[in-house]
């Protein structure tokens, strides 16, 4: 930058090209570049051609949908073989990628060959809300409408339809697998409220710590304390025997607190023992483990969603998206000083969603 006396103005100076330019020149508009028509612009055999590709290719991602519903049905995974498993895995995802794919491409060649290709300005104001620019907007999609031809191209229209459509269905198959089949080993699989009623908790079934299985006295649990408990038939239960899926519904946290500050109902007084009471550790959300427990306020917290529930009150929701208390599992202690419990649960543990079955 330099004061150019002769001349009286600010200037900038270019080196690469040897040039005062004034800053005080405004920025020419530079305008737009020539129009390029597409082939599909000038010739009506390419449109057409154009047209029949789009539409075949979201009939082709409805294919794909329909082959990845037959390919669960072909393949069942029920069947545990390592061979079905693959196959299953394989043509489905193959069935799913293609009907998405075609979907994807389809729409981007009618973006780039059919729809309207004109270059235009979009002058911007702050204006908005009034009568005027509601009709500007209602002409702004019939400009849309008439550039991209989505109301008189009927092919296309349709098939992008079918194919959205379509493409739901195999994610919607998908999910009856996560539903439990019913078996004459299994009775129960395909009825889940029945199924979550029942646990291995059963009357005089010892609570023991998780994992190991140690059985637990009453005077083993200080004021203020927590114990993740099963019950002892579970502990002694092989990993590889279902293990897991028995304890998802039998695990429990248990808790002492001064007994004058447990808020009982009549029915459930002789559910706990001098202070010590047994909850789910199923949260009544979604099924997350409530495995966090505040000392102060008597609350557990599920880590998922922060549901809380107020262990000194029924395990009542004070926040969060739960919508019942968890399931209280009746406890008293046996001869010997050890917890010991009643009963199994007497609701069903785990998601509310599934007592909507």
């Amino acid at each position: 930058m330099h004061n150019d006396d002769s001349q009286g103005e600010l200037q900038a100076y270019r080196p690469s090209a040897g040039l005062a330019v004034s800053i005080d020149d405004p920025v020419q508009n530079p305008g737009l570049p020539p129009h390029r028509e597409r082939i599909t612009d000038k010739d009506p055999a390419a449109e057409k051609r154009a047209e029949r590709t789009i539409y075949t290719l979201f009939y082709l991602s409805v294919a794909g949908s329909i082959w990845a519903i037959a390919a669960y049905m072909l393949f069942p995974i029920e069947d545990q073989q390592l061979t079905s498993i693959r196959h299953n895995n394989m043509f489905i995802g193959l069935g799913i990628a293609l009907a998405l794919l075609s979907i994807g491409i389809g729409a981007i060649h009618w973006s780039k060959s059919l729809m309207s290709d004109k270059e235009h300005v979009e002058m911007r104001h702050s204006t908005r809300g009034s009568e005027s620019t509601r009709a500007a907007v209602i002409k702004s999609f019939e400009a849309a409408n008439e550039e991209s031809g989505f109301g008189r191209r009927k092919m296309i229209r349709n098939s992008l339809f079918a194919a959205v459509a379509a493409s739901i269905l195999p994610g919607i198959t998908l999910f009856r697998g996560l539903a439990p089949h019913s078996s004459e080993e299994n009775p129960l699989a395909g009825h889940p409220v029945e199924l979550l009623k029942q646990t291995m908790w059963e009357e005089g079934a010892y609570l023991t710590r998780d994992p190991d299985g140690t059985r637990i006295k009453a005077s083993d649990v200080t004021l203020g304390s927590a114990f993740h408990v099963i019950p002892e038939k579970l502990a002694a239960t092989s990993h590889t025997d279902g293990y897991l899926e028995e304890k998802a519904k039998a695990m429990v946290l248990m808790v002492r607190m001064p007994p004058e500050q447990i808020t009982e109902t009549e029915e459930r007084k002789s559910w706990s023992y001098d202070g010590i009471v047994a909850y789910s550790k199923v949260c009544t959300h979604v099924g997350c483990p409530v495995a966090l427990y505040e000392q102060q306020t008597h609350h557990l917290l599920c880590p998922c969603h922060q549901s809380q529930f107020d262990v000194s009150d029924g395990a009542k929701v004070v926040f969060g998206p739960a919508s019942r208390p968890l399931p209280q599992l009746p406890i008293a202690v046996d001869d010997e000083g050890y917890l010991v419990a009643q009963s199994d649960f007497t609701e069903p543990v785990g998601p509310s969603f599934w007592e909507m079955h």
